[in-house]
Parts: structure tokens; C-alpha cells; sequence
């Protein structure tokens, strides 16, 4: 019997009682293990007390360990070298010894041992960790001294590992328990079990774990730095501090990324200066540096990160890289010559140095993941990861919540793969004309047709993650469960082709029949339709889900049974601390009858017909059944009660049991009873010779049995591996049907229009709005105003004046979120769209200080001024918001006009300035390509006013700062003095603001 995974929060939250592990034999553990985990049952081996060593010092019972997180060791994680452990320590009993070695070998690890059904920790980590996962901290006794340990219920594992791999950012390396042979028992003096690491997990290398948000990818990125170079090169610019090494440099860098739960792969080159932008795109959760990289670059990469270093993990490169066409092993069809020719050295470096660290981290597990893909730089708009962050596209600047950002509001899609193309496109719009219009023209095709675009989706619904499914199985996962959802996954793409090719041959030369012929042209359906039809022919769903009922039934009644262990041991003392629903009395354990009976039901996955041979044996099954049933009806008329039955239990076997009857010992020796079991006032057990070998031959037959279902689903596991690259073609295309169905969803709710793309470098937005706040402020009952925006000829530039709270930040956002929206392929927030493609946005939108970095505000501010100016293009669009703000009015302004004049002369890029500075209206007098626009407030004769969001042609010399104080709240005496001060012009006058604002 196995226990499914099942999450029960209350078994783990519990204080386990201090009785635990004062003994030689820990009895928590031991009296679990021999009570739920019969099926792993091993020698009861008590280690001999002995006298208490120094190595670990004994705690009493009422001690208690507490950790706080901001106390744990912060930084990157140095990846060590996994040694092979040393025994040159103190020898502890097998698994303590075994525990001990896996620590010394894999030293950054957390190590958890399988031992029967729980999963547990030892020695320090027992210590450090048990407090942070609200553990029970026990002691063990050894002859070679007192050990700490600490464990929880193997079903539970996904839970701790949320905790340690999410939440702690640490390392684990799980040593699983298998079954010996009869040579592996000589070898190991007897043993049952051989325990092994059989995976490390770390943040960026997760699988199938139930904790992983199936809208995200998990990528791990390796970041390949030719270190000598960039040495070279620093030592011959004089200009390069350490502060900022990769900056200064020309060097090229390598980036390779991929997710192990979808097998999505791929590679680019960029800049240093590129660099933290590309991170910040790709979102991954570990990153991948040379352990031989220089202190400088590491600690510059450290920076590049943000301020959660833990996510970088410092691994030693392989010095020997191998060519892209040695790769074939690990991937679903190797890569040709011609084909690896494309990639840089870079490029294949850091894939090489990505697929290294996962052969160590997965200890020998095989893989097949989709061959690399290629991201070019001039494919997709370049968005800086200020412009990701204050531009809101995945997640709010203020707080980082994904509610109010672009994603939030632009997201319609169905399925989970598909939510993950939509965050990938929105993070790398397509710089390419022929593939917006593509992506547009399908969006359009479902707008036009209501009952196309309702039947895609509902068969959308219908699907599953086919990406992470068909992914578990190239890894040696997944189980029957996962084969059904695979074969409705492929029901769903077969139902979505008929649909299109229906919709296809009706509108034949237009343009919705060549962008349904895209999509029905790239579903290849011959072998996953056949294999969904072998397995929906071979599972039996209904037994399936009997299964399952079991399991859980099992796993709830192995968490009662510990939850009854711990109270039974409590001390009076300790059961009030207790939960709840452990304080029950003895004999009450609920829903125990329930899963004796459900244990007593058998359950098969596959059908009886699923193979001729299971056909057989599902027969001679019947057989033997027929024949227990004949031979209970015979015992019953012979001892006259019909209250008898055969049975089977662990500890006894092949049994029978009869129920308020009087049996004389000479009618049981007439039906040839060999042995009684037990005997008591009602009811009676004895031993029958026919019925152990009737029982022992349904039980080989049982066997048998699921010997040959494992046979059908490895068979039907290999047909999956066999239709890998098609199953994963078609989930593809299945996304990208997902996303043009929620950008279409999208048009309809919000009166979306479709953009005109064209060559050249205009933007002509006619009553835009801004997709999130406009949703914002209709949710509050209130009316967004939409406005026009006209950059390219004759005016590039705008710079917009205004009073504060105008809606001068959100018309600048609105534009950039239109741009990114239509080289997305999505339609836009506007009365009518045209603009040129854009190579990259800039966003400069507020600022805040970086105390980390030992940054000010105005610094901050600078840095990303810097960055603009330097790598913006012709074909760029930038945003720039009160840049100047952080100094003094003289500094500010002359700061504002200098970038202006870059903007303005040298970059000549598409830009949209706002600023309180208002004398850089009349410095720009002279630049032709300037245009100057701003928001108004109307008052009226009562001393009331509203702020006019509509912008006009003009400059607004008035930022109105005072009445958006009064909004805010400032006391009335407070806004009373300010507007003293105003309109006597004492700002310049220390002595005079004093005496006005002394208390009368």
C-alpha cells in the first residue's frame, strides 16, 4: 500500500511530544512506520544506549529551536564540488551513516532521507532546519553519540520542499530508498534497502512539483562570461572602476536559458550593457555563473540580479566545451551541422555549461528537451527591466502584485501553457512586419466569426498542459492519471483542427483561410491521435479513479493515526499545546472502517482487454474467485453460519474468520483446520490449508496481474516518447490559438481597434487609453478621458507641462503600453493606431533611493538617464517623467535640457518628456523637432476646480502643487502658509519664512 500526496497542514503544525526520542529506539517513528508503512517493513533494530558524547549536546524536553529567517546566511550559493563521502568519522547505524556521507558529498545541499513513509533530516540540519519547517526536534541515541533528527510523512514532501527550494532558496538532495535483490542483500550484509541521492532540487531545476505556478515558466539561466577577455579589457580602459566592470567593457555575452517542466530551450547573445535587461525578460528562478569569473564580475553580476542574490548559483564552467552536434543524447532530434553553424561560441558555451549542471543536479536522469532556439536581439523590442518595472507589465511597481499590471489586464487566455506565451510575448514583442500582421490577422479572423471563436475556447477548456505532461515522461515520470489527461489534451487539438479546416474551406482566398491554413498546416495529428486511442483503450478511468479514492483515504487515515501517535505520548503537560483535532479519545478514529473496506476492494488501472495476456489473467482471476466462493458456502453450511468469511491481513495472512458460532475443535479438524489464530467469546480465526493455497494462488495471479499493467504503461510511456516532437508541435500551436482567442476576447469587452504598422517612425494614436487604469477607474464608476498623441513628423518630441494629477505619467504610460500591445499582436486601447516598428522602450517613470547599493535617488534617477541616452535609436520610443527632480530647480532644469538636447540631436528617437521645469519651454525654442502640449485645471467662481485631463497644444506654467495638497489632506493652516509663502515670494528668504511661520 502507497499513500498518495495528500497536503494536511494540522499533522505538520503539531508539537510532537517530548517523549520522542528518549529512548535507544525513537518511538514515533518506529511505532508509524510499523503501523502505516507495513509495505516497508525492515528489522526493528534498537541501537544499544550509550554514554552521551560531546559531539551533540542533549537537550531537555522543553527546549526548543528557533531560527529567524532574516538570521540565515543572504548571498549567492557557491556550488561545491560533489565529493564522495568520507568515513573516516565516527561510524553511526546504517542510514545515520549513509545520511552523514550524503552531507559530507553534497555540502550545500539539505539533505532528506527516505526512510519507509517519512522523509528525514539528521545531525546540524536536523537542528537548523526543524524550527524553520515547524518540526519536532527529537534526539537519537548511538553508540557512536546522540544524534538530532526530525522528519515528516514522505506524502507531504512537495509541501517541505515548497518551504525549503521556494521560500529558503536552498538545495536538496533527496535520497531515495530501494529495494535490494538477493545479490544487492549479500553485498549490503542483509540489508532490504539501498539508499541513494537520486535528484538534487534546486529553485531552477523543478519538474513536476505541485507548488509550481503552471502560468509561469521555471527557467534556468547559465550567463557565459569569457573571463580573460573581460579581464584584457579592463586592464587596458582606464576608465573601468570595479564598481562597474561589465559596463565598461565591449564584451559579448552568452545567455542559455530552458525549463525543465516544459523542456523549452534557448540561447542569445547580448552586451554587458544588455545584460541586466535580458534578465530581467527572461524572469529566472536561479542563474548560472563561472565559479572561475573574476570577484569583480561576480560581484557586478550579484548587482545585476537584483537584491535577492540567492537566486545566482556559482558553478564551475566545463574548460571542454562540446559542439552543438554532440548534444543529440539530451534532445528530442539532434541538431544538424548546418544548424549548430548559427550560434555563437557564446551561445553554445553557456548551453554546454546549462546542460552540465542539469546532468549533475538530476544525478543521471534522462531528458529529452526541444532543441535550442535561437532569440536574436533585432527579433523582438527591447524592453529594459526599468521600463518592465515602471511601465507595470507583469506586476505593480508599488507592491508587486500581479493584479493592476499589463499581464492582469490584458489576460483572457484558457489554458495555463497558454497564459505562459502571453507573459513571454508581452516581456519580447516581435520587431518583425510580417509576423504582427500574421498574429493579427488571426486575432481578427476569431473576432469576425463569434461561433468559431466560442468553440475554440471551449475546446481550449477541455485540454491540459500537454508542454509539462509529455515533459514528465521523457524524465522517467508520470503516471496512468497523466496518460488520460494527455489523451484529451490531443482529443481537444484533433477537435480544434476539424473546426478550423470547417471554417477554412468556407472562406476560401481570404485572408482568415491563409491564417487558419498557418495553424492547421503546423497540427500533425496521424500519431497522437492513434496513441490517445490506445490509451484511452487501455486505462480504465473508472478504476483509475477508485484508485485514487483509495489513496487518499489512506494517506487522511495515516495522518489520524500520527496525529494519535503524538497525543498517546504527549505528557499531561504538553497536550494542551496539542491541536485540536488530535485531542480525541482512544477508539474514536474516525473513517478507519471506511478505508479497510476501500483496502479490501481491488483496483486495476488498465481494462481486462487492454493486452490478450491481461485478458488470460484477468480470467483465471474470475476463476479463483468463483472457486473462494464455493469454498465459503461449503464452510458455512458446515459450521452452520453464514457468518463466515475468508480473508487476508498483513500480519496473519490467509485467515478465516467466523462470527457468533459455537465450533466444536472436532469440526474443525473434520474441515482439516491446521491451526487456530485467535478465539473470543463471538468470534473465532483459524488457519485453513485449502484456503491458503486457494489464497495464495489469487495472490500470484494479482501479481501477475500488475506485472503486465506496468508492461501496458511502459509500452503506452515509450508510444508518448515516440510522438514527442509532434505532441509538442501541436501544444504550440494549441498556445498560440489560446492567446489570439484572449486578445479577441480582449477586443470585444474593450472596443479595441487594430493597429496599422508601417514602415518609418511615426505614431499617430487617436483618443488612446490606457488599458490598466482605464479598467482602474470604471470600476470606481468614474469616466477615463482618452487622448491623441502625433510623434514623427514634425514634432518627435513632446514635451508635456501640467498641474500634478493631471494624468500627465498615464498619457506617457498609455503610449508605450499601446506600442508594446500592437507588436505583440494584440489590438489596442484607441479610435485609430498607426505607428512604426519599434527597436526598443525606455522608460524613466519615477525613482527611489537604493540604500543597498549605497544609491541615492538623484543617482538612480541618473543611471537609467545614462542608460537611455546611450543605447537609444532612431526607431526607439521613450518616456521620460520630471527627469531632474532629485536636485535643485538650477540643476534639474539644466539636466532636463541637456537630455533634451541629446534626445533632440542625437538619439532622434520618438519621445514624450514631461516635467514641472517650465523654463524649458523657452530653452527649446530653437529645437524644430519639438512640440509642447499640456493638461489644464478648470476652476470655478466658488473656488472649487477639477483637473482638465484632455491635453492641448500650449505650455502650462502652473503645477497647481497646492491643491493636490489640499486633496491630500494637509491641514488648512498648513496650505494657508504655503500659499503665504507662494504669493510673497519668501522661498529665497530663510529669515522672512521664519517669522511668517512662527505661531501667533
Amino acid at each position: 500500500m502507497r499513500f498518495h500526496g495528500v497536503s494536511i497542514s494540522h499533522l505538520i503544525n503539531t508539537q510532537l511530544p517530548s517523549s520522542i526520542g528518549r529512548t535507544g529506539c525513537p518511538s514515533y517513528r518506529c511505532h508509524v512506520h510499523r503501523t502505516i508503512c507495513h509495505h516497508a517493513r525492515r528489522p526493528n533494530l534498537c541501537i544499544p544506549r550509550a554514554t552521551p558524547t560531546s559531539i551533540v549536546p542533549h537537550r531537555t524536553a522543553k527546549s526548543k529551536s528557533v531560527v529567524k529567517l532574516k538570521d540565515l546566511p543572504q548571498g549567492a550559493l557557491k556550488l561545491e564540488p560533489y565529493e564522495d563521502g568520507a568515513n573516516d568519522g565516527p561510524q553511526y547505524p546504517v542510514v545515520l551513516q549513509g545520511h552523514r556521507n550524503n552531507m559530507q558529498r553534497f555540502r550545500n545541499c539539505v539533505v532528506l532521507t527516505r526512510v519507509g513513509g517519512f522523509y528525514e533530516l539528521y545531525f546540524e540540519q536536523a537542528e537548523e532546519f526543524a524550527p524553520l519547517l515547524n518540526l519536532k526536534l527529537a534526539i537519537r541515541r548511538t553508540s557512536a553519540g546522540p544524534v538530532y533528527m526530525a522528519g515528516f510523512p514522505f506524502f507531504q514532501l512537495d509541501r517541505f520542499l515548497k518551504i525549503l527550494v521556494q521560500d529558503l532558496s536552498k538545495y536538496v538532495a533527496i535520497s531515495e530508498e530501494f529495494a535490494n535483490d538477493a545479490e544487492g542483500k549479500l553485498r549490503t550484509g542483509g540489508l532490504q534497502f539501498d539508499r541513494k541521492v537520486a535528484r538534487i532540487i534546486t529553485p531552477g531545476t523543478l519538474i513536476d512539483e505541485k507548488f509550481m505556478d503552471p502560468s509561469e515558466n521555471n527557467f534556468l539561466l547559465a550567463i557565459y562570461i569569457d573571463g580573460s577577455s573581460v579581464k584584457e579589457q579592463v586592464e587596458h580602459d582606464d576608465g573601468a572602476t570595479k564598481q562597474h566592470v561589465l559596463p565598461s567593457t565591449s564584451q559579448n555575452v552568452g545567455l542559455s536559458w530552458l525549463d525543465l517542466s516544459t523542456g523549452d530551450f534557448f540561447t542569445q547573445v547580448t552586451t554587458a550593457q544588455m545584460l541586466p535587461s535580458a534578465i530581467a525578460r527572461i524572469g529566472a528562478r536561479e542563474i548560472l555563473v563561472d565559479q572561475a569569473l573574476g570577484d569583480g564580475v561576480r560581484q557586478e553580476l550579484q548587482l545585476l540580479t537584483g537584491h535577492d542574490h540567492r537566486l545566482m548559483t556559482f558553478f564551475p564552467f566545463p574548460s571542454k566545451i562540446e559542439p552543438m552536434t554532440k548534444w543529440g543524447p539530451v534532445l528530442e532530434a539532434p541538431i544538424s551541422a548546418k544548424a549548430a553553424a548559427s550560434f555563437t561560441s557564446e551561445e553554445v558555451a553557456a548551453g554546454f555549461s546549462l546542460l552540465e549542471y542539469i546532468r549533475v543536479q538530476l544525478q543521471g536522469l534522462n531528458m529529452k528537451l526541444q532543441p535550442p532556439r535561437r532569440r536574436d536581439l533585432d527579433e523582438s523590442m527591447s524592453i529594459d527591466r526599468n521600463s518592465l518595472r515602471g511601465l507595470e507589465i507583469l506586476e505593480t511597481a508599488r507592491d508587486g502584485f500581479g493584479k493592476g499590471s499589463l499581464l492582469h489586464a490584458v489576460s483572457r487566455t484558457s489554458t495555463k501553457s497558454g497564459a505562459r506565451l502571453l507573459r513571454d510575448r508581452l516581456t519580447s514583442p516581435s520587431t518583425s512586419m510580417t509576423v504582427i500582421n500574421e498574429r493579427l490577422d488571426l486575432v481578427c479572423t476569431f473576432i469576425d466569426d463569434a461561433e468559431l471563436h466560442r468553440n475554440v475556447i471551449d475546446y481550449l477548456k477541455r485540454s491540459y498542459d500537454a508542454q509539462r505532461l509529455v515533459q514528465k515522461f521523457t524524465l522517467g515520470r508520470g503516471d496512468a492519471d497523466d496518460l488520460i489527461c494527455l489523451s484529451r489534451a490531443i482529443e481537444a487539438s484533433k477537435e480544434i483542427r476539424r473546426v478550423l479546416m470547417s471554417k477554412k474551406r468556407k472562406c476560401k482566398d481570404t485572408p482568415a483561410a491563409q491564417s487558419l491554413k498557418s495553424m492547421t498546416d503546423r497540427l500533425y495529428m496521424n500519431g497522437p491521435i492513434i496513441l490517445a486511442e490506445k490509451i484511452l483503450a487501455a486505462i480504465d478511468e473508472e478504476g483509475l479513479l477508485q484508485k485514487q479514492r483509495i489513496e487518499d483515504d489512506t494517506a487522511a487515515e495515516a495522518a489520524m493515526l500520527a496525529q494519535e501517535v503524538a497525543f498517546s505520548e504527549a505528557l499531561p503537560g504538553e497536550i494542551e499545546t496539542l491541536p485540536k483535532k488530535v485531542r480525541t479519545k482512544s477508539g474514536e478514529r474516525g473513517g478507519s472502517g471506511a478505508a479497510d473496506e476501500a483496502s479490501a476492494v481491488e483496483t486495476w488501472i488498465m481494462r481486462r482487454d487492454a493486452s490478450p495476456a491481461l485478458h488470460d489473467l484477468h480470467q483465471e482471476l474470475d476463476r479463483l474467485h468463483n472457486e473462494k466462493a464455493e469454498l465459503t458456502q461449503r464452510l458455512r453450511d458446515a459450521v452452520g453460519s453464514t457468518a463466515l468469511s475468508l480473508k487476508w491481513t498483513p500480519g496473519l495472512g490467509h485467515i478465516c474468520h467466523v462470527k457468533a458460532a459455537k465450533i466444536s475443535q472436532e469440526s474443525l479438524e473434520e474441515l482439516g483446520v491446521t491451526r487456530n489464530v485467535s478465539m473470543t467469546k463471538s468470534t473465532r480465526s483459524f488457519y485453513l490449508p485449502a484456503w491458503t493455497e486457494l489464497g495464495g494462488q489469487m495472490d500470484q495471479v494479482k501479481l501477475q496481474i500488475r506485472q503486465e499493467e506496468q508492461a501496458i504503461f511502459e509500452t503506452l510511456r515509450r508510444e508518448v516518447i515516440l510522438n514527442l516532437v509532434k505532441i509538442r508541435r501541436n501544444a504550440a500551436v494549441m498556445d498560440e490559438l489560446d492567446v489570439a482567442c484572449s486578445f479577441a476576447t480582449l477586443a470585444h469587452e474593450q472596443r479595441l481597434v487594430r493597429p496599422t504598422l508601417v514602415e518609418g517612425t511615426c505614431h499617430k494614436i487617436v483618443g488612446g487609453r490606457h488599458p490598466t487604469v482605464k479598467l482602474g477607474l470604471e470600476e470606481q464608476g468614474r469616466r477615463f478621458v482618452s487622448n491623441d498623441c502625433f510623434l514623427g513628423d514634425p514634432d518627435r518630441i513632446w514635451l508635456v507641462t501640467g498641474p500634478n494629477m493631471a494624468g500627465k505619467s498615464t498619457f506617457l504610460r498609455q503610449n508605450a503600453l499601446i506600442t508594446i500591445l500592437a507588436q505583440v499582436g494584440s489590438l489596442v486601447p484607441a479610435d485609430y493606431a498607426e505607428m512604426g516598428i519599434v527597436d526598443k522602450i525606455f522608460s524613466r517613470i519615477g525613482a527611489a533611493d537604493d540604500l543597498f547599493r549605497d544609491q541615492s535617488t538623484f543617482m538612480v534617477e541618473m543611471l537609467e538617464t545614462a542608460a537611455i541616452l546611450k543605447q537609444a535609436t532612431p526607431r526607439s520610443f521613450v518616456i521620460m517623467d520630471e527627469v531632474g527632480r532629485g536636485t535643485t530647480p538650477e540643476d534639474g532644469t539644466a539636466v532636463s535640457f541637456a537630455c533634451l538636447h541629446h534626445l533632440h540631436y542625437h538619439n532622434r528617437c520618438r519621445t514624450l518628456f514631461a516635467t514641472h521645469f517650465h523654463a524649458l519651454a523657452d530653452m527649446t525654442q530653437d529645437f524644430e523637432s519639438l512640440g509642447r502640449y499640456c493638461t489644464d485645471v478648470k476652476e470655478t467662481a466658488n473656488g472649487g476646480f477639477s483637473f482638465v485631463h484632455r491635453l492641448r497644444k500650449g505650455v502650462n506654467r502652473e503645477s497647481h502643487a497646492l491643491k493636490v495638497a489640499q486633496l491630500a489632506g494637509l491641514p488648512s493652516e498648513t496650505i494657508e502658509l504655503a500659499r503665504r509663502v507662494r504669493q510673497q515670494g519668501l522661498a529665497t528668504d530663510p529669515d522672512q519664512c521664519s517669522q511668517t511661520s512662527a505661531p501667533a
